[in-house]
């Protein structure tokens, strides 16, 4: 894995070089034979596709960041060979050689760093854009997880950022109404936070502060002592990825209803998100019952004025006012007042869309929302076209993350098929 700034820039100003040859190779050749094409369709063609995922899955850091971002964007935007490739380079493995892993960890604890462990297993059983996690047992047999940095990517954020927007820009790949700038400038600010490892355990304290006492979930505690800005240690958690099992019905109910329960108490009750919507992050212990929480990198605060405003904008939502919600959507910056006609209805219409789950209307004789027959994440997609062609503004800066976080919880509760009570939990949590 390339680490310093120099290297990495090699890196894309080589991917850049050999992404034009190729285009500039198949433009001639599209010119000779007769075929119509673009810019686009010549900078993603399938060769240069797969020398982007190389690249990406080598980089990791922003160039995964920068690709999370892109695939939840609309296919009328992303081709479906770019957003395979995304969800493919997201769910790919990557580890450092044990050279790099062993050089890593003397620097960050000396030359005796496993007298801090009785045991510590040099293969990783996870690996994510920042880092890799391996399975260790402390020095008083507790068995935890270490969490260890990739090297060079906090020191390159702001570079490879600017070097990714730079290949985007040129091949016409980013639509305008994504606000490139605000989009990318967004995705910086949450891979600083999630590279601060201190960051994150302050994150994790929280968190179990906000928890103590729920009979649910259980958040690992933090071991200070062999935790720092680039290693970050914690109870090791035994629960299985939520979909990695085939649960009963009534399980994969509950889980789905707990989780949607921590979504919404997370934006009204605490105005603190973990904002990662990988569903790896939920862990099911079948043994006690409760569902385990990792990866509190991306966690941030939200105040007090815009979680006022937004949690209004959802109750009018789910009562199908659209004024009230034209409105709300001006206060909270979503829109300016001067846009389309098609534009606000477009944008009102996915607000009152993603109200569905919580209406009286569309819930069962026992209160329950039927996510495995929902259609709410496909209606909305199909808006976001138009949305990013007419849209006069960037939607406020507190919304990237926290719709990504709403979008995924609902496509998990869909990947269950699960029954949820919606309107309970919105009644309960979502009161102005």
């Amino acid at each position: 894995m390339p680490t310093t700034k120099l290297q990495r820039l090699f890196q894309y100003g080589s991917l850049a070089t050999s992404m034009g040859i190729n285009a500039a190779a198949d433009g001639i050749k599209s010119v000779t034979t007769g075929e119509k094409t673009s810019l686009k369709k010549l900078a993603f063609s399938s060769r240069n596709v797969t020398l982007l995922g190389d690249k990406l899955r080598k980089m990791r850091g922003a160039a995964l960041k920068v690709g999370q971002l892109l695939s939840i964007q609309d296919e009328s935007f992303l081709p479906r060979e770019i957003s395979d490739l995304l969800k493919s380079v997201q769910n790919q493995g990557y580890f450092m050689p044990a050279r790099q892993l062993n050089r890593i960890l003397v620097e960050n604890f000396g030359e005796n760093w496993r007298d801090n462990f009785k045991e510590f297993d040099e293969t990783p059983i996870a690996s994510a854009s920042i880092s890799q996690v391996h399975r260790a047992i402390t020095k008083d047999g507790q068995k935890v997880a270490v969490k260890i940095q990739y090297p060079g990517v906090k020191d390159s954020i702001d570079s490879d950022m600017d070097n990714l927007l730079m290949i985007l820009s040129a091949s016409s790949f980013l639509p305008r109404g994504m606000y490139a700038d605000k989009s990318i400038g967004n995705a910086r600010t949450e891979l600083k936070w999630e590279c601060d490892f201190n960051r994150e355990a302050r994150s994790i304290k929280k968190f179990r502060e906000f928890l103590e006492g729920d009979e649910v979930f259980r958040v690992p505690r933090v071991h200070d002592q062999i935790t720092n800005e680039n290693i970050i240690t914690m109870d090791f958690l035994d629960g299985i990825e939520i979909t990695k099992n085939e649960w009963d019905q009534e399980t994969k109910n509950w889980i789905a209803t707990q989780i949607m329960r921590l979504c919404l108490q997370e934006i009204a009750q605490f105005k603190f998100m973990q904002t990662d919507p990988n569903w790896a992050n939920f862990l099911f212990n079948e043994s006690n019952k409760s569902i385990e929480l990792l990866d509190f990198g991306a966690s941030r605060e939200y105040g007090e004025e815009f979680i006022r405003n937004y949690v209004t904008c959802l109750r009018y939502a789910v009562d199908k006012n659209f004024d009230k919600v034209e409105e709300y959507s001006k206060k909270l910056g979503y829109l300016t007042g001067s846009e389309s006609a098609e534009m606000i209805e477009a944008h009102v219409e996915s607000i009152i869309t993603l109200g569905e789950p919580f209406r009286l209307e569309n819930t069962d004789e026992s209160g329950l929302y039927d996510f495995s027959k929902q259609d709410v994440t496909n209606r909305v997609k199909s808006k976001i076209g138009l949305m990013l062609r007419e849209r006069l503004t960037p939607p406020p800066e507190e919304t990237y993350s926290l719709h990504r976080k709403f979008s995924g919880v609902y496509l998990l509760c869909t990947r269950l098929g699960a029954k949820v009570p919606g309107k309970e939990l919105f009644d309960k949590y979502f009161q102005v």
